[in-house]
């Protein structure tokens, strides 16, 4: 009986000395993985904070304490949501089907809607892989949500701008889950906000939800960076300052899920791209107009077309009404050859079809156009083809632009410090989280960045 006793005390003393929250059951666990995005996040922000004098601890810790990328080479085009969702697959846009933020509207029916929801998605994301293991994931605000096989899931969603929109997102997340959440902590952000109080906002919610809801998996999505740049550009005082908060909110997660671990947990901070100051603008769809391959009706609406630039900011796939038009093809590539040789050199690059086709984006596309640094595609139908316009920071560039690259940090569990990768690929993150977590992603193109 003694010998009994002795051994249930034995079997109790992890569980009596474990930080608060912990239980015997999480030990047999894979920890807690948080997969935090900072959108628009530049790498040397991080490596290079002391030379700019930013006073972000908590990245840096990850840097120190980790293992990190000098750069991620992001996916065509450079934008959020075709770049979250490589995130979560492993995979190129074209592959997985969130090939831009908006889908390809040149009427205008879609009334400016997004790709939200998630059964667009054309391969397993690591939510349906931790599902299949029977682990349970959180999300909140993460990109192309609506309808995601997350277990507590606050999604991404915006329509009107208004208060209902909250109405909307309550809806359309896990029944009753953001309800009870913010019975404890107070409203939610507007879906379209997306500033740094709203990213404060939102930080709670998911420390909300690794404490109260214990995910072994959870994405979390800030965004005021990637607003703030766009409306003062990168590396300005602005922006440092909005990082320096958002680091304290990554310090915030940290904790909760360190707390909800037992001390253990993976954190790796992510971005979807970098930036860059503009001030000129490119029109292209005015420059396809010039060339008979656009029509408008008396009101000046698009009525009719037969190839079609589809801008996401420092690039744009130009469709062809008709694939199999050779004549309105023909149109379009001498009207982009003028463009591209212009003495103002605004176009870095057009990508023909077999390019289009190794670069894992815009499929379908006729063409790609890729910007050169300093110009953003304009949605301007007539007039000059190339304007001048107000400085501000864009991205959308081909991958191949520097200046595009991303971050990846990583630390924690199973992850070794002082690890320099050098620059990676996006598909590189979800295959590389499927490993921490224990779980197969064999979609995932990318590779494991930690294995040896």
């Amino acid at each position: 009986m003694r010998r009994r006793v002795s051994l249930a005390i034995l079997l109790l003393l992890p569980a009596l000395f474990a930080p608060s929250g912990w239980n015997a059951a999480q030990s047999q666990l894979p920890a807690p993985v948080v997969l935090i995005s900072i959108d628009g996040l530049q790498p040397a922000y991080v490596i290079e904070a002391d030379k700019h004098g930013l006073k972000i601890p908590n990245l840096r810790r990850l840097l120190v304490e980790g293992a990190h990328a000098s750069g991620v080479r992001p996916a065509l085009p450079t934008v959020t949501y075709p770049n979250h969702t490589t995130m979560v697959t492993g995979v190129s846009p074209a592959r997985h089907g969130i090939i831009a933020n908006t889908p390809f509207d040149p009427l205008s029916k879609n009334q400016g809607g997004w790709y939200w929801y998630a059964e667009d998605i054309r391969v397993p994301t690591l939510w349906d892989a931790c599902a299949s293991a029977g682990l349970a994931t959180a999300s909140v605000d993460w990109p192309v949500t609506v309808g995601a096989n997350i277990t507590y899931n606050i999604a991404q969603y915006w329509r009107a701008g208004t208060p209902d929109d909250l109405k909307i997102i309550r809806a359309l997340s896990t029944p009753g889950l953001l309800t009870e959440a913010e019975r404890a902590l107070g409203p939610y952000p507007e879906g379209n906000d997306y500033t740094l109080a709203a990213d404060r906002r939102r930080a709670a919610f998911n420390v909300f939800l690794l404490e109260q809801k214990k995910p072994r998996f959870l994405t979390c999505y800030f965004s005021g960076l990637d607003t703030e740049q766009h409306s003062s550009g990168p590396y300005s005082r602005e922006t440092f300052a909005a990082l320096e908060e958002i680091d304290e909110l990554v310090g915030e997660v940290r904790k909760a899920a360190e707390k909800t671990g037992g001390g253990r947990a993976v954190i790796c901070v992510v971005s979807d791209h970098g930036f860059v100051r503009t001030d000129r603008a490119v029109h292209i769809n005015s420059a396809l107009r010039e060339a008979g391959l656009i029509q408008f009706d008396d009101k000046g609406k698009v009525k009719s077309w037969q190839a079609y630039a589809w801008n996401s900011g420092g690039s744009a796939a130009v469709m062809l009404e008709n694939p199999k038009d050779d004549e309105a093809r023909k149109k379009a590539e001498e009207a982009l050859k003028r463009l591209a040789g212009g003495t103002d050199k605004a176009v870095h690059q057009v990508l023909d079809q077999s390019e289009i086709r190794k670069s894992g984006g815009f499929p379908g596309a006729a063409f790609v156009v890729c910007l050169s640094a300093g110009f953003r595609t304009g949605g301007n139908l007539q007039g000059p083809s190339v304007t001048a316009e107000r400085a501000a920071g864009t991205h959308g560039y081909c991958p191949e632009i520097k200046e595009m690259d991303a971050t990846f940090l990583i630390a924690g569990s199973g992850v070794p410090s002082g690890r320099a990768l050098g620059r990676i690929d996006m598909r590189d993150v979800a295959p590389t989280l499927a490993a921490l977590l224990g779980i197969a992603l064999p979609s995932a193109e990318g590779r494991d960045l930690l294995k040896k």
